[in-house]
């Protein structure tokens, strides 16, 4: 008798990963204006991006979830409070039907370094998400979840140059930078953005500085000019910072003595600084050296995203 035929197998289907990198963010500057009444401070921040970050993947098969490896792993801090997940629940709040998913974050950046990392992987989660659903990143809900999330988020939605305003909700046009190079060391010390804005010891209401009178443009400004006008400017949050973790100090002084640097500052709140280099082969020289000179801390280079 003739053998019956064997059952067909069905395939499931398994949707596709997705996949995008969480560049660190630069502030190039950081002007504190004053504090409202509501207690957040206004500001003004040039911000740019840094070609290395953290790595986070989507897998939208399933119900929201996140796993953290990498070897800045243990500075995520508990899941439940990830920015990832509450911006992924912030847009889900805001769109019926959303498909979400399970999350991967791959974390390369120190935390407490004011580099924006969870700032950065959220916006990421948003970027991923859109993406599933075919949403564009100029959907106002994508905004608005941003916003919710955290102040940082929106400038790290769409990871070009540009000036942020307000307490960060106000984003300028992109902006196209000439090519630099950029060094951004880390002393392992997290510095929580909290303690550095008290230290700064505004009152609410209180101003504290007047807004720039210039700003760079949109278009590509020439090296030396942009390197000029960034050095005329500052963070106004180092000195507040340095009161904290006077080793700042230390990591501002042995990245201007490199070869080449053009521009050390403290970025955002601190404790990662950055400097600025002609080049990115400049850049990733001077972090041999420094890497050498300093193996304790975390050190990288490249090209500044532009």
């Amino acid at each position: 008798m003739p053998r019956p035929p064997l059952p067909t197998l069905r395939t499931a289907t398994v949707a596709k990963p997705e996949s995008t990198l969480a560049p660190a963010k630069v502030n190039l500057t950081l002007r504190i204006f004053g504090r409202r009444a509501d207690g957040f401070h206004e500001l003004e921040s040039l911000v740019a991006f840094a070609p290395f970050g953290d790595r986070l993947t989507l897998w939208p098969d399933g119900s929201l979830d996140l796993k953290v490896s990498g070897p800045m792993a243990a500075g995520a801090g508990p899941l439940a409070d990830n920015l990832v997940l509450r911006a992924a629940r912030a847009l889900a709040e805001r769109i019926e039907g959303l498909t979400l998913g399970r999350f991967v974050l791959f974390k390369q950046l120190p935390s407490g370094a004011g580099l924006g990392g969870g700032s950065a992987d959220a916006a990421a989660a948003l970027r991923l998400i859109a993406k599933t659903n075919g949403l564009g990143l100029d959907d106002r809900r994508i905004h608005e979840a941003a916003c919710a999330t955290g102040a940082d988020i929106p400038v790290c939605l769409d990871p070009r140059p540009r000036v942020m305003r307000g307490v960060g909700e106000i984003l300028s046009a992109p902006m196209v930078l000439p090519k630099l190079g950029i060094l951004i060391v880390h002393p392992g010390l997290a510095l929580p953005t909290g303690p550095v804005f008290k230290a700064l010891g505004l009152a609410p209401g209180e101003q504290y500085a007047k807004a720039p009178s210039s700003s760079p443009s949109s278009a590509a400004p020439d090296r030396d000019a942009l390197l000029a006008w960034l050095a005329s400017e500052r963070n106004d949050l180092e000195r507040a910072a340095i009161s904290i973790a006077p080793q700042i100090s230390d990591i501002l002084s042995a990245i201007a003595g490199l070869a080449e640097c053009r521009l050390a500052r403290m970025s955002g709140s601190g404790s990662a600084c950055f400097g600025l280099f002609d080049s990115a082969q400049a850049a990733m020289a001077a972090a041999t050296h420094l890497t050498a000179a300093r193996p304790s801390w975390w050190v990288r280079a490249g090209p500044l995203r532009s």
